[in-house]
Formats: C-alpha cells, sequence, structure tokens
C-alpha cells in the first residue's frame, strides 16, 4: 500500500514540476513563464520569467514517468535569461520592459484606454524577444469590477493550509497522498473564501489577493492547491524573491514583505475597503494592527486564525484587538472558520446561505 502511494505522489510531483515546461515540445531553449496579474481600471502589474532550458537528447521518447524526470533535471540546470524585452500589450495599450539578472520581468503599465466595465478578467499578449529568440504568449490580470465593494487579503501559510512553504516535502505529501481536498486546506476555508468572493449578495466576484511568505519556485505549487481546493483563485503575485546579493545577503523579513504590499493595495485601490486574514503564528496581528493605525477606516475586519496553545500569545492579541477597536476596525482571534463566517454574516459581508456551507463543510472536514 505505502508503495503504491508513494509512486503515485512521485508522479503526480513530478508533474507538477514539469508543468511550465511541457509547452517546448522537448527542444528547449527560451521559455516565458507569466504569472496571473492585477491592477485597476487605471493600472496594471503584470510579473513573469524568462528562462532558458536545454532540449532532451536525440530520439528521446516524449511522455511516462522517465519522460518526466528527465524534465525535471532540465527544470534544476535552467536558467533566467537577462535583459530580454517583453512586449506587452492589454487591449490598446502597450507596454516594454526588460528581465533582471534572473530572468524575472515587473510591469507597471499606465492603462490608456477604456476597458469593459464589468469584466474581471482581462487577456495581456506578450512578447518576449531575446538575442535568438522570440516568443509569444498570453496571461491575465484580474480588475475589480464597478460593483466592488471590498477587497480580501489573505495570508496563505497557516491560514489557509497548513504549514508547510517552509517545508515543501511536507506541503507536497500532504498536497498528493493525504487527499489533498480535504486534509491540505483548514476545515471550511474553501467555503469561506467562496462566501466573502461572493459576497452578501452571492455575485460581488470581489478581488482575492494572496500572500505568502514563500518563494516564487512554488507558484505553480499553490496554483495547484487552490485549484484541488476549491478556492476562488486570485493573483498569487506577492511571493518574496530569495535570491541574495551581496548588497542584500539576506531574504526580505516575512513582515516587512506584507507591509509593503498591503501598503500598496490600499493604494491601488483607494476608494474600497479591506478585509485582512492572517494567523496567531506568526506577526500577522502586529503588521495588520500598524496597517489599520496607518489607514485609519479603510480595513473593515481583521480575522485572525489561531494556530497555537498559548495563552500569553492569546493576551497580546487581545490587546491588539483593543487597539484596533480605537480605529474603528475589529480583530477576530477565530479557532475555526465558523467563527470567521458568522462574524462576517453578522456584519453583513456574505449571505446566511454561505454561513450555513461554511458550518457544514466545517463540521464534515472535522469529522474525517
Amino acid at each position: 500500500m505505502f508503495v503504491t502511494k508513494l509512486i503515485h505522489f512521485t508522479k503526480k510531483l513530478v508533474r507538477i514540476f514539469t508543468r511550465p515546461m511541457r509547452g517546448d515540445r522537448g527542444e528547449g531553449g527560451v521559455i516565458v513563464h507569466p504569472y496571473r496579474g492585477y491592477g485597476s481600471h487605471s493600472e496594471a502589474f503584470i510579473m513573469g520569467r524568462v528562462f532558458r532550458q536545454p532540449g532532451r537528447l536525440a530520439g528521446w521518447k516524449q511522455g511516462g514517468v522517465a519522460s518526466d524526470l528527465v524534465d525535471v533535471a532540465r527544470r534544476v540546470v535552467r536558467h533566467g535569461v537577462r535583459d530580454a524585452r517583453v512586449d506587452i500589450r492589454l487591449g490598446a495599450t502597450h507596454a516594454t520592459v526588460t528581465t533582471d539578472r534572473d530572468g524575472y520581468f515587473h510591469a507597471h503599465i499606465d492603462i490608456t484606454h477604456t476597458l469593459p466595465a464589468e469584466a474581471i478578467w482581462h487577456s495581456v499578449k506578450l512578447q518576449v524577444v531575446s538575442e535568438d529568440d522570440a516568443i509569444s504568449t498570453e496571461t491575465e490580470i484580474y480588475i475589480p469590477p464597478a460593483s466592488t465593494d471590498l477587497i480580501v487579503i489573505s495570508d496563505i501559510d497557516d491560514t489557509v493550509m497548513y504549514t508547510g512553504v517552509a517545508n515543501k516535502l511536507k506541503m507536497l505529501y500532504r498536497l498528493f497522498m493525504e487527499k489533498a481536498d480535504r486534509r491540505t486546506a483548514f476545515p471550511g476555508v474553501a467555503a469561506l473564501y467562496r462566501a466573502l468572493y461572493g459576497g452578501a449578495e452571492g455575485n460581488r466576484q470581489r478581488p482575492m489577493l494572496y500572500v505568502s511568505r514563500g518563494p516564487w519556485s512554488i507558484y505553480e505549487v499553490l496554483e495547484a492547491f487552490f485549484n484541488l481546493n476549491h478556492i476562488p483563485v486570485g493573483p498569487i503575485l506577492f511571493l518574496r524573491e530569495w535570491g541574495m546579493t551581496i548588497k542584500r545577503p539576506w531574504p526580505r523579513k516575512a513582515e516587512d514583505h506584507k507591509s509593503d504590499v498591503i501598503n500598496n493595495m490600499l493604494s491601488l485601490y483607494d476608494s474600497l475597503p479591506f478585509i485582512l486574514i492572517g494567523d496567531s503564528g506568526q506577526r500577522d496581528p502586529e503588521v495588520y494592527t500598524e496597517i489599520v493605525k496607518a489607514h485609519p477606516d479603510r480595513v473593515r475586519a481583521i480575522y485572525i486564525r489561531k494556530v497555537d496553545n498559548d495563552p500569553e500569545r492569546d493576551v497580546a492579541i487581545e490587546a491588539l484587538a483593543n487597539e484596533v477597536r480605537l480605529a474603528g476596525c475589529e480583530l477576530i482571534l477565530a479557532h475555526d472558520s465558523v467563527s470567521m463566517a458568522e462574524h462576517a454574516l453578522s456584519k453583513g459581508y456574505i449571505s446566511e446561505e454561505s454561513c450555513q456551507a461554511v458550518r457544514e463543510d466545517t463540521h464534515e472536514q472535522q469529522r474525517q
């Protein structure tokens, strides 16, 4: 039984890691991998990476586990293409950026034409030109419709999913060997996020923005996790770069990264209120409290998932709750997804029907 599970896990794991390179048909060369973007009706942000990888050996048969393992090896030795030109078109809007030394590109585009008012995902065409290759591809950016009434920003690690980003093998084991749609996500979290996405009317299509302490290299794994657990998709564009340089020998602190992300979102969507979701295991309560103090009346609620058994930590978070209350916000230390949903229902953020779905999903998963 264990051997069968191990084989199943290995196949799934390999497929995840080889997914972004299947488009090269084994020929190798320059590959472009854009990530899902975000923006408003006046500006948009898009990120991606251009990299070079070797082709398969001549005569190598494509398909099967052996071929996938070869692709894993090709992925390991690939490297970013620096100074590649990336031409970006969003409707009538055009911009050009170049990749950095690791092959990443970051585009901030001023939108010069009117976008469809109620569309939420907009197609973006990219053409990447390097020294010897020209590649065309597409991606999407999320822009809130006019009906949007608030924005949700959520941490991922220990908030949506059990800790694993710091231990990737442990996370992947849970994702593919322990019923991914049940055990990798906290009970009821998928129903809760669907409720927040739809709002009290069920059709709000609110922006769901996700923050992770992990590096960009796990982007595909996080996307698979969201799809497997039926959690509303949104830009997962806020992962840290872990590359080290002489000037910056250590990764940025997670709380600094998160604070910068939220401040940028408050500026981008300056007419909308926010809900912030995190956990008690890290410094989310402290970071969110400082955000509320700096931006009074912009954050409607803070939901903190309790993931520890530390009474002193509970006291500290309660003190923070008193601080944000003075700034017109509520901080809820929640033992489960139901507690968050019931508070959201009491404030009119979600419907009774969707709150009941959270209760049912939570109780069902807790029994398993």
